[in-house]
């Protein structure tokens, strides 16, 4: 049996999305900035993504652009954003446990001569607003917070944060990394104050290389990839017309039934935690509830090496991450672990299970029988 659980660092492309596609590419492939009717035809697909995603996230269309993926949207809006308001102030603000997409980012413009104020977590994963508010001083002209934790599911309090950030100053700019929390809640830009909202295509089942960033009509900001001036000017460079075609069209089914997708994605969440509990000296890192992502379960399994286990599994079928895949293909002492108090002991010992659409009752029997078998075991070759 194969099990998937992985579906944090990417997933399964949906078939419909695969199937038009690989229609778009093979008939449709025209270059859309063409002046004929292949070039037009590519550009209706463009069209028709942009009224798919604004609609999605209640904006206009465009103040929606078309980028290689989450990476790139945290990209153009981190450094786009400093770059074109740095005469207002030199202070960014972000969160210890942001992804390397960001992290990196601003240590990026540190280098460039900005400040940077990192706010840290609570023992859940949680900024404290109080924190938050403290740190916004004059010269502040960015706040980047991400919406759902890829490591441990966290969700941050991005409408009351928003809010406060317009309270006290309607001028910085509000970047949030919804690359996790695309697709598993209904998330309104103008409603929650945020400016700037990144992206992926392949976190909710559309193809790899592509994604968005949401950019408010009044957002202030330079682009950072020069050439043929397509959208605007913001983003050179040929669209992707099948991959922003497909990434259109696997938004669209993941909200369709979207509430009845995300009960079950946590009703699955329940039953594996409580079927680890059956473990000793298993721990699930951060909130398990409906105040927590429904896809992202962290598992501290004290006195395995969390690559051991990794591999154990897939000896079983079964894959998952040891931390964020997204980080490097070997396994990193987390930073976001450190930041929410887990034992120096648990850090190397830590498992992420992230599931999908298409986890099943069946799989996490499995996977928990798996665990039942592999951890016993695998103790026996604790190191000393």
């Amino acid at each position: 049996m194969e099990v998937y659980l992985d579906n944090s660092a990417t997933t399964r492309v949906f078939p419909q999305v695969a199937q038009s596609m690989v229609e778009i590419m093979c008939e449709h492939y025209g270059n859309p900035s063409s002046m004929h009717h292949k070039g037009v035809e590519s550009e209706q697909y463009i069209r028709y993504a942009k009224e798919t995603l604004a609609k999605l996230l209640k904006v206009n269309e465009k103040e929606i652009y078309f980028t290689s993926g989450g990476t790139e949207s945290d990209n153009l809006a981190i450094i786009g954003c400093a770059m074109a308001n740095h005469r207002a102030g030199k202070h960014l603000i972000t969160t210890v446990i942001e992804h390397p997409a960001v992290l990196q980012t601003f240590a990026y413009l540190e280098k460039q001569g900005f400040q940077v104020t990192y706010l840290g977590v609570d023992e859940t994963g949680r900024i404290r607003i109080e924190d938050l508010k403290r740190a916004i001083r004059p010269g502040t002209i960015l706040v980047s917070i991400m919406h759902t934790n890829n490591e441990i599911g966290s969700l941050q309090p991005i409408a009351e944060a928003g809010a406060l950030i317009k309270r006290m100053n309607p001028n910085i700019l509000f970047h949030v990394d919804a690359v996790q929390g695309f697709g598993k809640f209904r998330i309104y830009p103008k409603k929650m104050n945020i400016d700037l909202l990144s992206v992926s295509s392949h976190k909710i089942h559309g193809p790899k290389g592509v994604g968005f960033l949401y950019v408010g009509e009044r957002v202030k900001i330079h682009p950072i990839v020069f050439g043929g001036g397509q959208q605007k000017g913001m983003r050179s460079g040929t669209e992707n017309v099948p991959g922003i075609a497909g990434m259109a069209r696997a938004a669209d089914l993941m909200y369709a039934k979207l509430e009845e997708d995300v009960e079950r994605l946590f009703t699955l969440k329940a039953r594996f935690i409580k079927g680890l509990e059956s473990l000793e000296n298993v721990k699930v890192n951060g909130l398990c509830g409906k105040d927590s992502a429904p896809h992202i379960v962290s598992v501290s399994v004290r006195g395995i090496r969390s690559e051991v286990l990794l591999h154990a599994l897939e000896d079983r079928g079964i894959y998952v991450s040891a931390g964020s895949a997204c980080a490097s293909n070997k396994p990193q002492i987390s930073a976001t672990l450190k930041a929410i108090g887990v034992e120096k002991d648990l850090l190397d010992s830590t498992i992420r299970f992230s599931m999908s659409v298409f986890t099943t009752e069946e799989e996490i029997d499995y996977t928990l029988k798996a665990l039942y078998d592999l951890v016993p075991m695998l103790r026996k070759y604790t190191r000393k």
